[in-house]
C-alpha cells in the first residue's frame, strides 16, 4: 500500500508511476487526496476541542472552589456541548479512515526507476539469456504426447475428479513432480533459506497483506463458509509470517522457501497456448521470500536472481531472463524479472519464474517493521521469486532432453529421481 503522504506531497510521481503501470483510473488519486485534507481538517478540529475541553475542566474546578457555580455551569455547558461535537467527529474520522483505506488499497505499487516503459509482455526487455538449445528431430513430440506415451500424466483424471485443469500425476510422473520439489527445497536452504510448511488456506488480512486482495479477489478459489481463501502461492502465508511484526535490524535479512501446491481460478484460460501443463488451475510451486533493510533490497534483488538463474542453469535448459514494463508487471511489484525456458518441442517460449521487488508495498499493508540503530522505526523490503513452478519446467525437461530411448533426467536431479531415464 502506498503511503498516503507520498500522494500528498509528490502526487506528479504518484501519477507518472501509476500511468507507467497502466493503471486507468488516475482520478483515484485526487478522491484520495481530497477525503485525506478533509480528514485531516477534522483531526485538527477534533485536537482543538480536546485541548479545550481539558482547559475548560481545569476552570470549572477553580470556578467551584471560589463559589462561583453559575460560571463554573455554563461552562459545563459548553463541555458537554463539545464533548457532543468532538463524539460526532470520532464517528465521521472513522468512516472517513475506512474509506480512505478502501481507496489506498486499489492502487498498484509504484515502478522502479529501471521499469522500461510499455503495456504488453512484447514490451518486456530482454537482460540475458543462456543454455542451449537441443537439436531435435522431426519426431519430436509436445510434452502432453509425452506424458501420455509414458503415462506421467492424466488431464482427463483430473477433469473427472475434479475439473478441467487439474491434472493428475503417476508412476514416474509422479516421482518427478517430488523429485524437483525435494531438489529445489534442498537448493535453497543450502543457499541459507529457512524452510517452511505453511498453510495452504489464508484468511482475508493475509491475503490483503501480500496484495492478492483486492486486486486478484476473482483468481483466488474462496471458501466462503470460512471466509479462507486457497494460497495462490506460498508467498502469501510465509510473508504474512511476520505481519505486526518489529524485527531485529541483527536478524535481517530473514530468508524463507517453502513448497506450496497453488491454486488460480485463470478464468478464460482456453486455447492451444494453454495446452498440456501450460497453464493449470493447480500445480505445485516452491517459493523464495526475503525480508531485508530498505538499503539493501535491490542488492539483495540481483542475488535472487542469480540464485535462480544457477537453479534452472543446473537443469541443462535454454533460458532468458526479462526486465517487465510497467504494464506486465504485477499489482504488488516495483521491479521484475521473468524466467522464461524455451520449449523445444512447442518451439514457445514459457514463463517459469517471476523475481520481484515490493519495496514496502506489502510490508506497509502487513506492518512488518524494524528498529534501525537509532531506534527509529521503519517498514522492511519484502521480495520473492519463484523457485521454481513446476508445470513448465516439467513440460520443457520432458520436451528438451527427449530422445528415441527415452527422456534424460538432468545430472542434477539425478539423486533426487532415483535414475537416469524416463522410458
Amino acid at each position: 500500500m502506498l503511503p498516503i503522504q507520498l500522494l500528498r506531497t509528490n502526487k506528479e510521481l504518484v501519477l507518472a508511476g501509476l500511468k507507467k503501470k497502466n493503471f486507468k483510473d488516475l482520478e483515484l488519486v485526487d478522491k484520495i487526496i481530497d477525503i485525506d485534507e478533509r480528514r485531516r481538517a477534522l483531526q485538527v478540529e477534533n485536537d482543538t476541542l480536546a485541548a479545550s475541553v481539558n482547559s475548560a475542566s481545569k476552570q470549572i474546578g477553580q470556578l467551584m472552589a471560589k463559589g462561583e457555580k453559575d460560571k463554573a455551569e455554563e461552562m459545563k455547558a459548553e463541555v458537554a456541548k463539545n464533548k457532543g461535537r468532538a463524539a460526532e467527529i470520532a464517528t465521521q474520522l472513522s468512516a472517513m479512515e475506512n474509506e480512505q483505506f478502501d481507496m489506498l488499497v486499489m492502487l498498484p505499487n509504484m515502478p522502479h526507476s529501471s521499469v522500461p516503459d510499455g503495456k504488453t509482455p512484447e514490451e518486456n526487455v530482454v537482460v540475458r539469456s543462456g543454455g542451449t538449445r537441443p537439436a531435435l528431430n522431426a519426431q519430436k513430440l509436445p510434452h502432453w504426447e509425452l506424458t501420455e506415451k509414458y503415462g506421467l500424466m492424466s488431464l482427463e483424471l483430473g477433469t473427472k475428479i475434479t475439473g478441467a485443469g487439474f491434472p493428475v500425476f503417476m508412476g514416474q510422473g509422479a516421482r518427478l513432480q517430488r523429485a524437483l520439489i525435494n531438489y529445489f527445497l534442498s537448493y535453497n536452504t543450502h543457499a541459507g533459506y529457512k524452510e517452511y510448511c505453511p498453510p495452504f488456506m489464508v484468511n482475508e488480512d493475509s491475503a490483503y497483506g501480500t496484495g492478492q486482495l483486492p486486486d486478484k479477489e476473482g483468481q483466488m478459489y474462496h471458501v466462503t463458509a470460512d471466509g479462507f481463501y486457497l494460497i495462490p502461492t506460498a508467498e502469501v502465508p510465509v510473508t504474512n509470517i511476520y505481519r505486526d511484526t518489529i524485527i531485529k535490524e541483527s536478524d535481517l535479512p530473514v530468508k524463507m522457501t517453502a513448497y506450496s501446491p497453488c491454486f488460480r481460478r485463470e478464468a478464460g484460460s482456453y486455447g492451444k497456448d494453454v495446452r498440456g501443463l501450460n497453464r493449470v488451475h493447480q500445480f505445485d510451486k516452491v517459493e523464495v521470500v526475503q525480508l531485508v533493510h530498505p538499503e539493501k533490497s535491490y542488492e539483495v534483488l540481483e542475488e535472487m536472481v542469480g540464485h535462480v538463474e544457477k537453479l534452472v542453469q543446473s537443469l541443462e535448459l535454454e533460458y532468458r531472463i526479462l526486465r517487465l514494463c510497467g504494464g506486465d508487471m504485477s499489482f504488488a511489484s516495483a521491479l521484475t524479472y521473468d524466467f522464461e525456458i524455451y520449449s523445444a518441442a512447442q518451439e514457445r517460449w514459457l514463463e517459469v519464474s517471476s523475481v520481484s521487488n515490493f519495496e514496502t508495498f506489502q510490508t506497509n499493508r502487513m506492518k512488518a517493521r524494524f528498529k534501525d540503530s537509532n531506534g527509529k522505526t521503519q517498514l522492511v523490503h519484502s521480495l520473492n521469486g519463484s523457485s521454481l513452478a513446476l508445470p513448465r519446467i516439467m513440460a520443457c525437461l520432458l520436451e528438451n532432453h527427449q530422445t528415441p530411448e527415452g527422456v534424460v533426467i538432468p545430472e542434477a536431479l539425478v539423486p533426487f529421481f532415483g535414475k537416469k531415464m524416463i522410458n
